[in-house]
């Protein structure tokens, strides 16, 4: 399992899209230099995500295929999510439910909305997450998509735009079909992306009841109540899925003060409600006390100021355009060191962000995490005398 922010290009439905981080490429998953074995679980297929770096802990059958059950509606969420920070729509919106939410049924999880009654947005959203109606994400689905099936399309695109290459959505709400299927793997992209992408409206998972209709009903996620630093994700069941968990936690890097640290476990097919709760905290509680997440450089710290030629000035300042971390067992922090390759000759003009370099992390020989070294600045293009005075100097540099 590779997770990384996917490079693919697919047509966007908008710019939040984007990768909002620069993130580092994992080249191997940190488990690979571990000092203690994760904790048995229960799980069928499982996963450790440390969202901060961006690496995997732990796995046990990351990529074999299960049902998402309602952790579809996580795509459903990312979807409608992206749709309010567009504005194409909005959260004081007025929406008339179809009679598609009538089928629904009873022993189905819904927040009770009836078709052709005004709803808003709000309760939508609330009761999707909260309450995880599938008749909510029926109605958002069809709000934003048109309709359902167009909705299901934009999911698929979705998925693989960001990397879920073994992902496929038939539905909106999670039923059981021959053609809705994902992993642990791909499900911990997903959830880290969302919580990056859309952190305005991520504290909604941490509610821990909604009320709609006058029914109050609760989170089905225990772990909000049993423990203070847990504020998501997402529950599922199904009879053929089993019991499903994403939990995901934050909380302070005691040697960073000013920073935190965000971990993410996904537990598919357990046979009992406990055993997903369980297994979560236990394996939320293993990555933070089995690894160290370590700040390796701040945003917009300057690394190096490599030569340039034909620009303004001699040197650009290269760094990170947001905080780069890495995490490691514990033990291992003292023997890691950067080194630094640059992409070659640097002619200006050269664009802020641009990447002219890669730090490479290196640990006992071997390669820990690469990301990208880039212009903390722009630089012009120096006036005529200095570009011949450069290309002088190059053509002299050249010859030696």
């Amino acid at each position: 399992m590779r997770f990384v922010p996917s490079g693919l290009s697919v047509a966007p439905v908008s710019k939040s899209f984007k990768a909002a981080l620069v993130l580092p490429a994992v080249l191997v998953v940190a488990s690979a230099f571990a000092q203690v074995a994760p904790p048995e679980v229960t799980a069928n297929s499982w996963v450790l995500v440390d969202a901060t770096s961006n690496q995997v802990l732990a796995s046990g059958n990351p990529d074999a295929r299960v049902e998402s059950a309602s952790l579809t509606k996580l795509m459903t969420a990312y979807l409608v999510f992206d749709a309010l920070k567009s504005k194409k729509i909005n959260m004081d919106q007025t929406v008339m439910p179809s009679e598609n939410v009538r089928r629904v049924k009873t022993d189905e999880s819904r927040m009770f909305i009836e078709a052709n009654k005004p709803v808003t947005v709000h309760d939508l959203v609330y009761g999707m997450i909260i309450q995880s109606g599938n008749d909510a994400a029926i109605a958002l689905a069809e709000l934003v998509g048109g309709s359902e099936s167009q909705f299901v399309m934009v999911m698929n695109t979705t998925a693989k735009r960001i990397g879920m290459k073994n992902t496929n959505y038939a539905d909106v709400d999670g039923m059981p079909d021959p053609n809705h299927y994902t992993t642990a793997g791909d499900l911990a992209m997903l959830s880290t992306r969302l919580i990056r992408d859309f952190p305005e409206y991520y504290s909604i998972f941490s509610e821990k009841d909604f009320t709609y209709n006058k029914i109050k009903q609760p989170n089905r996620n225990r772990l909000l109540w049993l423990d203070p630093t847990v504020d998501g994700l997402k529950t599922g069941h199904t009879k053929a899925a089993g019991y499903c968990l994403i939990a995901t936690a934050k909380r302070l890097l005691v040697s960073t003060p000013d920073a935190s640290r965000r971990l993410v476990a996904v537990m598919m097919g357990e046979q009992k409600e406990h055993n997903r709760v369980q297994d979560s905290l236990k394996m939320l509680n293993y990555g933070y006390t089995a690894y160290d997440a370590l700040r390796l450089y701040k945003t917009n710290q300057v690394i190096e100021s490599p030569r340039m030629y034909k620009g303004a000035t001699d040197n650009v300042q290269a760094g990170v355009l947001t905080d780069q971390y890495i995490t490691v067992p514990k033990g291992l922090d003292d023997k890691i060191k950067p080194t630094i390759t640059d992409t070659g000759t640097l002619i200006a003009p050269i664009k802020k962000g641009q990447q002219i370099g890669t730090v490479k992390m290196m640990a006992d020989g071997k390669a820990i995490a690469t990301f990208p070294l880039v212009a903390l600045q722009g630089v012009p293009q120096a006036g005529l005398f200095g570009r011949l005075w450069d290309s002088a100097l190059l053509m002299w540099q050249k010859k030696k």
